[in-house]
């Protein structure tokens, strides 16, 4: 055995799959180094894989004083003593995670705590980290005494490169992380994340295991192979591990009796034993296989996320708000849509607006048939969702990213603006969601070059430069279609307005189109959705004839109950804010 073998329990490692063949590493170029790790060059080496490690790590870059092997021998003896580690109570921030002992001998699960309660010592700052556990004791495995193995866990602890993000270290960090997850289960995982809104009562809570199911749950085997594309590529390559888990559940599990009570446990219990049905390098194959978005883009949505979280006060341990209660069947009323209809609707939008319930803007039954008045009501806030039923009982919508006030930065011309995040959908007379293309085709924004195409709507002219850039003192949003390179600007003609008109989705057509009496609309395929017509071509925005005192009565009980939560129309057109409310008599 090698020298980096004192911790490691060979009767519990896989022999087969290890060879004594004496290979080096000397590339140093990043693109070589990545593709190395995919394909697993030093996996089958233990000592190789030692020294990948050391080299990798001792290149992060770090805060000056990053406490090394020499604070461990100087330290260890005084917070452990002669006392057992095993007696020791862990810090508050591993969560009572789980302790993977993987390969390691009973020395090595020893040194795993004592590590632990070394760097609660030396990283006063960290508040809640439960991946630590997991990554020292797969260190490990390859290091030669528990100082070293400290040293290169406080490296990965105290990078300091803002644009390499490895492991969360506050609760802030690692709930936004879960949102960021849910957010591309979402765009990526479609099917899996239907089925988790159908068989959970609160999906972010499922969600929020990611973590756990890479750091606790996937085998060494597996974990392992991830953690060699981890030290080289970073964060996204957990995100990506997570979908591919998650798209093999799905795979595995669709139409299948849930085996327990809870579809958490069922996951976790399908990835403890995916050795059954997927190989590691079939796992990491599937991860690699989806285009997700850019690091800049995650990078974005993370802070997106975080910042939401500031906003509602979310910075510590709590627990999760039941994603049902953002839509309360005892508080919501709708002319349009059932509450499961809501539901599965709030299950779309992302999830830092899915903390908060809706908050009533506009309604033609309220406030008339008026263009003007609807953006009186709706500017000022962001995001909105707009739902529409037709006098046909055909019900289609659009959740719209962007405040309607950056209509008039191009003056008189009808501009389009918004986001990537921006979606069109139709509820019935059957479900479908159509979202940015670019999210299912990624290939469209790296070829070509934009240029000029712009949609003529009915007595409008729409300006030469459509895509409106953010104020330069606004935070650059995610998905802003200036972040790719797009082949034409109908790919990203997300939504318009003037005095005339209502438009969202452009080029060779409009998703929607609303007149300015709020009464006729037309659908048709659009390039920036890439969608099929949500209702009938041509339809008449329906009015609920004959029920005017019913509505004047929920009128007077919305002004005795501020913010109540709901959605209604002219019988059909809506417009509600994603807004936290504040139920009270």
């Amino acid at each position: 055995m090698d020298e980096y073998s004192c911790f490691v329990d060979w009767d519990k490692m896989d022999m087969s799959a290890q060879s004594q063949d004496t290979k080096e590493l000397t590339c140093t170029d990043f693109h070589e180094l990545k593709q190395l790790a995919r394909q697993g060059y030093w996996a089958k080496n233990h000592a190789l894989r030692a020294k990948v490690y050391h080299k990798l790590i001792s290149n992060i870059p770090c805060r000056t004083v990053t406490p090394d092997a020499n604070v461990y021998r100087d330290i260890v003896v005084k917070i452990i003593g002669k006392r057992s580690s095993s007696s020791l109570p862990l810090p508050e921030f591993v969560d009572n995670s789980l302790i993977p002992t993987y390969c390691l001998n009973t020395e090595g699960i020893g040194a795993v705590r004592k590590i632990i309660l070394c760097i609660a010592n030396q990283f006063p700052d960290i508040s809640f980290c439960p991946a630590l556990p997991s990554v020292i004791a797969l260190l490990l495995h390859y290091s030669k005494d528990e100082a070293e193995c400290f040293e290169q866990v406080c490296r990965i602890l105290a990078c300091n490169d803002p644009s390499k993000r490895l492991i969360d270290q506050t609760f802030l960090a690692f709930e936004s992380s879960c949102m960021t997850f849910g957010d591309l289960v979402n765009k990526y995982c479609q099917a899996a994340h239907k089925l988790m809104v159908a068989v959970s009562e609160d999906v972010l809570e499922v969600y929020s295991d990611w973590q756990r199911w890479l750091f606790g749950e996937l085998p060494m085997a597996y974990f392992v192979r991830v953690f060699d594309v981890f030290l080289v590529e970073g964060y996204k390559v957990l995100y990506r591990v997570a979908l591919a888990l998650l798209k093999f559940f799905h795979k595995v599990r669709a139409g299948q009796p849930m085996e327990s009570d809870s579809i958490q446990q069922d996951i976790r219990a399908f990835v403890r034993d995916i050795a059954k049905s997927v190989s590691p390098e079939r796992l990491l194959e599937k991860a690699f296989a989806i285009r997700l978005f850019s690091r800049k883009e995650i990078q974005l949505l993370q802070m997106a996320n975080e910042k939401a979280l500031q906003q509602k006060g979310i910075t510590v341990k709590q627990k999760r708000q039941n994603v049902h209660l953002a839509v309360h069947a005892e508080n919501f009323k709708s002319e349009i849509v059932s509450v499961k209809e809501m539901r599965d609707i709030w299950s779309w939008i992302p999830e830092r607006f899915a903390l908060c319930q809706p908050l009533l803007l506009f309604t033609t039954l309220e406030h008339g048939c008026s263009l003007s008045r609807f953006y009186s009501h709706s500017e000022g806030h962001e995001p909105t969702l707009l739902l529409i039923k037709t006098t046909a009982k055909e019900v289609c919508g659009a959740y719209l990213s962007t405040d309607w006030s950056e209509r008039r930065r191009g003056g008189n011309k009808l501009s389009f603006f918004g986001t990537g995040e921006c979606f069109v959908f139709r509820l019935q007379p059957e479900v479908e969601r159509y979202e940015w293309v670019i999210i299912k085709h990624p290939e469209l924004a790296s070829t070509g070059s934009e240029t000029e195409n712009h949609a003529q709507p009915a007595s409008s002219t729409l300006s030469s430069s459509s895509i409106l850039s953010d104020p330069s003192d606004r935070l650059s949003p995610f998905l802003a279609a200036r972040h790719f390179n797009l082949p034409s600007k109908t790919a990203s003609m997300f939504m318009a307005g003037s005095s005339e008109c209502i438009i969202v989705g452009g080029g060779d057509g409009q998703a929607l189109y609303l007149d300015a009496d709020l009464n006729h609309g037309r659908t048709s395929h659009c390039n920036t959705f890439n969608n099929q017509p949500l209702c009938s071509e041509s339809f008449q925005i329906s009015i609920l004839e004959g029920e005017e005192s019913v509505w004047k009565r929920r009128v007077q009980c919305k002004r005795r109950v501020q913010c109540k939560t709901r959605l209604c129309g002219r019988g059909a057109a809506s417009l509600s804010q994603l807004s936290p409310v504040s139920i009270r008599d």
